[in-house]
């Protein structure tokens, strides 16, 4: 796989991958980074935060906080904790302030699954991380490949 630092854009072949990628993309990242996650439903934001937390060196599992919109994962070697939500749920910015994420910012990396245009708010050091792929796995009949196409945009002056 390419350095991080020379990824924008990259075709991601399956999960394994979609993790591995998740996990160079953490060791880029920094207490107090928010990691926004966007893409269709089934596109791989958890699978992609998995990768993540193992990076991180964090505890696991990690699954989808879809029903507790968001868990804490405490670092085993030193580094920072990953806070995971999912602001599917939420009904706006109000209830994503509700969750009081900023007690824990500075010292976490925050992870927030469909955060697109709500998250972004939180911090000025926001690493936008889009998941596409060309067909919906939950449509009966049809095909489920697993490449996805995943964009990563840095914050400025991270990126090179």
């Amino acid at each position: 796989m390419a350095n991080i630092r020379d990824l924008n854009r990259v075709v991601i072949a399956d999960a394994d991958a979609m993790r591995r990628l998740a996990s160079d993309v953490a060791k880029r990242c920094r207490a107090g980074d928010v990691v926004v996650l966007s893409g269709p439903l089934g596109a791989g934001k958890t699978t992609f935060t998995q990768g993540l937390a193992a990076g991180l060196g964090v505890a696991g599992p990690v699954t989808s906080p879809t029903f507790v919109i968001a868990r804490v994962h405490r670092s085993t070697v030193g580094g920072p904790d990953l806070v995971h939500v999912d602001a599917y749920r939420l009904g706006g910015l109000a209830e994503l302030e509700d969750l009081d994420l900023d007690a824990s910012l500075a010292e976490s990396v925050t992870v927030v699954e469909w955060g697109e245009g709500l998250a972004e708010t939180l911090s000025p050091e926001v690493v936008r991380v889009q998941i596409e792929r060309d067909t919906d796995p939950y449509t009966p009949g049809a095909p489920v490949p697993d490449e996805r196409r995943v964009t990563l945009i840095w914050p400025p002056g991270r990126r090179g």
